[in-house]
């Protein structure tokens, strides 16, 4: 899979619509994926982070778990459950 097609797809936590990925945060060292950058939804930022606006914030690509589970067409589902997401996110 090409990192551009992880690019504008959904993200979802239990039935939770997290937000939409924006780009990939690579780690230069070890040139693997470390971070996905992510527009959290107005909804998803109140309920995980209890803010009341929607901003971009790094999601830890430990969330997101083997790709034969999380990976579907049209969205990304992560591995952990909504009560555990908000240790998985920090600001860019």
């Amino acid at each position: 899979m090409k990192y551009t097609d992880l690019i504008g797809k959904e993200i979802f936590c239990d039935d939770l619509r997290v937000g939409k990925i924006k780009d990939v945060i690579i780690d230069g060292e070890e040139w693997k994926i470390t971070h996905l950058e992510v527009e959290l939804r107005k909804e998803a930022a109140q309920e995980v982070l209890g803010v009341k606006s929607s901003f971009k914030n790094l999601l830890a690509i430990s969330a997101v778990g083997p790709a034969s589970k999380a990976l579907a067409k049209d969205r990304v589902t992560l591995q952990v459950s909504k009560g555990q997401l908000r240790i998985y996110l920090k600001p860019p």
